[in-house]
């Protein structure tokens, strides 16, 4: 399956378009900082990124980690933000699962949940 992800500002109360996401997996082998670039991309009008990984990568049992570039994203809206970014790791156990990582933020916060 894969992983998606849909992020909204609260403090809007609209779809966050623009955020650029990373999706990141804990490498095994201990080698450089311990984590290797899987895919990227930006949220789109509706604030999504459907699918994280590139065609043909597939989903593999570990710890993956989203990064959203929040400060650039709010800069961009001309807002002063307090966090720069958000790195958000969670446990993949089953990789024939599809996994929906949603962020809801705001200048100065943000939350997140397991999706469906």
């Amino acid at each position: 399956m894969g992983i998606s992800t849909h992020v909204l500002d609260v403090s809007r109360g609209r779809p966050a378009a623009g955020v650029r996401v990373v999706l990141e997996r804990r490498s095994s082998d201990g080698g450089g900082d311990g984590w290797r670039r899987l895919g990227e991309g930006a949220t789109d009008d509706d604030g999504r990124v459907a699918a994280l990984l590139p065609g043909g990568v597939a989903l593999e049992a570990g710890v993956h980690r989203i990064t959203f570039a929040l400060g650039e994203w709010f800069a961009a809206r001309g807002v002063d933000a307090f966090y720069p970014e958000a790195a958000i790791a969670f446990h993949v156990r089953h990789p024939g699962e599809h996994h929906h990582v949603p962020l809801l933020l705001s200048p100065f916060g943000y939350s997140t949940y397991r999706g469906s």
